[in-house]
Order: structure tokens, then sequence, then C-alpha cells
């Protein structure tokens, strides 16, 4: 104390270096200025393959702040760091812009958990065989409801047609204006090619369909694996992630793993009925929680008013919800 008296001391003459975690924190970030816009083409284990504007193909590992912000294949991003794309380099993804459309699955129907398959594509191409293996109707129809409510316009693609005749098919889809293109395994996809020249589009379907078989063709250094059709039907895995693809023509073409099933539980009638804007004013006028599957199961469905008008279009809007409602017979 030295020549102080130490009873006068009081608690203004203590100094206390506060704790780590009693520090307040600056909930300021740094507004990366410099970062660079990129496209996320491939994840994997936790490392983001990225395609510069400049051409550069870039991997780079999420920033701190952006904490647990998910960073999906078809994401616009904003990249600091090293973005030479040399061996060995690694740059920091700090931003991710608003996404104008997402395609979003659940496995199945009960599942809370919503998985993001692509975020940003224009563009969903339903591959469908027409045969080996045969064509289901419930997943399709699911994929349109998916593509809805996500933003994205569904185009159906029908492979195998040197196997089976499309007419069937399409007369049960004819109602909802779907775009469609139809090849055969032995000539070029050239109808398909040019609906994804200058686009950001995603492919989907199951296992078995054409669908790596049709990559290959489009981009010709893909090398994407080609199954064959087990003998139950269904095709056996041979795309295992997510991956966009530079066309030869422009754009980018989003190859998916083939799926067995397509769950809808993250979207509601609403978000159906409001991708048809000749529905969506009398749908507004329903009782709460309405399905919109008319009577006996909603009483009351304003849309029952609209059959005279557009019975077909109705009839092909109400298969839709009822495959969002797991009520289809072929669901997978």
């Amino acid at each position: 104390m030295g020549k102080r008296d130490w009873r006068k001391l009081d608690e203004s003459d203590v100094r206390v270096r506060p704790g780590k975690g009693t520090r307040p924190r600056s909930k300021r970030r740094p507004e990366h200025a410099d970062a660079e816009t990129a496209m996320v083409i491939g994840v994997d284990r936790g490392r983001w393959t990225c395609a510069m504007e400049s051409g550069a193909v870039v991997t780079a590992m999420r920033a701190r702040e952006l904490g647990r912000t998910p960073v999906v294949v078809g994401d616009q991003v904003g990249i600091v760091g090293d973005t030479s794309g040399l061996p060995d380099t690694l740059a920091r993804i700090v931003r991710v812009e608003e996404r104008t459309s997402v395609l979003r699955r659940t496995a199945d129907d009960t599942d809370p958990f919503e998985r993001v398959v692509v975020a940003n594509a224009s563009q969903l191409i339903m591959v469908v065989a027409l045969a080996d293996p045969p064509p289901r109707t419930g997943f399709i129809d699911r994929c349109l409801v998916a593509a809805y409510a996500g933003g994205l316009e569904p185009v159906l693609c029908l492979t195998k047609s040197d196997l089976a005749s499309p007419d069937s098919l399409l007369a049960l889809y004819t109602e909802l204006d779907v775009p469609v293109v139809v090849t055969r395994s032995d000539e070029e996809p050239a109808a398909l090619r040019a609906r994804l020249t200058d686009t950001v589009s995603c492919l989907i379907g199951h296992s078995g369909v054409g669908k790596s078989t049709l990559v290959n063709k489009l981009v010709p250094d893909a090398n994407r694996a080609v199954g064959v059709v087990s003998g139950v039907g269904k095709g056996r895995h041979t795309s295992t992630q997510a991956v966009a693809l530079r066309l030869p023509e422009g754009g980018w073409v989003v190859d998916t793993p083939g799926i067995r099933s397509f769950g809808l539980a993250h979207i509601t009638p609403d978000d159906i009925v409001k991708a048809f804007p000749d529905f969506a004013e009398a749908a507004e006028e329903c009782p709460p929680g309405c399905g919109h599957l008319g009577s006996p199961e909603d009483p009351g469905c304003m849309l029952d008013e609209l059959v005279p008008d557009a019975p077909g279009r109705l009839a092909s809007l109400r298969r839709l919800l009822a495959s969002r409602a797991g009520r289809d017979d072929h669901a997978d």
C-alpha cells in the first residue's frame, strides 16, 4: 500500500479485469465490399466448389460469421481470399445472396426436416421413362407440387420413347399446360438442349430413367455414371450428390441423385393453389384450414363453384393436392 492508508480506499480504487465470458461482443460484422460473386456448383464434406464470374473454379469454406447458414448448389455467394482456383488454395464464402427459387423436399410426408435440393434454378426438368422402369404419375405430381411451391417452371422430359408411346401419359397433364420434351435413347436430345441453353435447370428423376445418359449427352465431359434397372423395376443410384455442370452452349444443368420418394411435408395446400392464378382468388374465400379437395373432404371449399368453368384443370389441381396429402396411389 506504500504510504496510502488502506482504510481510506473505496471500490473506485479497485480495478477488476472482466473475464472473457463477460466482455461485450460487437455485433458488427465485416461488410466484405471486395467479395467476388460466384455460383456454388458442388458440395462435399464442408467444402464448396464455386464457379467465379471470371471462369475460375475455386474451393471455399464457409466463413465463421455465417454460422450454420445453409449453402447449397445453385446459391449465389460472395467469396474472399484466394480466388485463383490454383491447386491447394482455399477461399471463404462470406455472403449468401437472396434466393430467387428453392427446390425442397422431405424424406417422406411425416418428416419435419426439409432438405434444399437446389437454389436459384429457373426450371425443374422431371425426367421420366416411358418404360423400363414404367412411369409413376404420383412422383410426377409431387415434383410438380414442389416446383410450383418453390418458384420453378416444371418441364416434363419423357425418355425411352423408342420403347413406348407418350400419348396416354401426356393426356393426364394437358390441363396443366406443362411443357413436354420427348427423347429417345438412339437420338441426340436437341429439343431438351435448346430449352436448357442460357438457364439454370435442375434434373430430377428416379434412378434408371436415363437421367445420367442425358447429362452425358448434354455435357460430353461430365462422365456421370450410368446404371441399369434392377429386376424389380427400380434403378440403381448412380449419382451420389447434386452437382452443377456448365453447358457448352451456355447455362447450367444441375444433376441430382436418383431418388425413390419425394416428401412434401413442408408444403401447404395454399402453397399449391397460389401457383394457379385462375383459382387463387376463389381459394382466399375458403374456410380456414381448407385443403381445397372439395366435398366431402373439405365442405365449403369455394373451388367447387369453379367446376363448371374449368372441370379438367380443377381436377388436375386437386390431383396434385391429393398427392401432397399422401392420398395418391403411386406416391413413390
